[in-house]
């Protein structure tokens, strides 16, 4: 388990596992008043939570289960990627895809966090690729019988 430094701005506990199994951790909207999300509206909710990753690691901003089963909430760019550089303040674009407003207050739970190692790679142009069995094939191709 690696360390990650963090400034909390927060009026919250920073970030943590909620069992020793969890993939992620939950992030919670910090803001000085409700937020009012009307149908196929989207907004930018802050955290106020700052990080320095640690170098090969990204975080990625996922989409919390239970919001977009009950409310229709979902991040829209999911994942959302936190780069080891970035030194800014974690934001998450929520949208609502429900026919109803949706209320983001203080303190919700609107997102998780998962840390990955990542690794950048040198790119090599070619003429051709190596074939395969799936070849081309894309988009829900495997498995289907042609």
């Amino acid at each position: 388990m690696s360390e990650t430094r963090i400034v909390n701005k927060s009026k919250h506990p920073l970030p943590s596992y909620a069992t020793p199994g969890s993939a992620g951790v939950d992030l919670h909207a910090d803001l000085d008043g409700p937020v009012r999300l009307g149908p196929l509206e989207r907004k930018l909710i802050p955290t106020g939570l700052y990080m320095a990753l640690p170098q090969g690691t990204e975080a990625q901003i996922r989409p919390r289960s239970g919001l977009a089963l009950k409310q229709g909430i979902t991040v829209l760019n999911t994942p959302g990627t936190i780069d080891a550089d970035y030194r800014g303040e974690v934001k998450v674009l929520l949208i609502n895809l429900s026919a109803k407003e949706v209320i983001v207050n203080d303190g919700d739970r609107i997102a998780q966090m998962v840390t990955a190692r990542c690794e950048q790679v040198t790119f090599k142009e070619t003429e051709t690729l190596d074939d395969t069995e799936r070849g081309q094939g894309g988009f829900g191709s495997t498995g289907v019988n042609v």
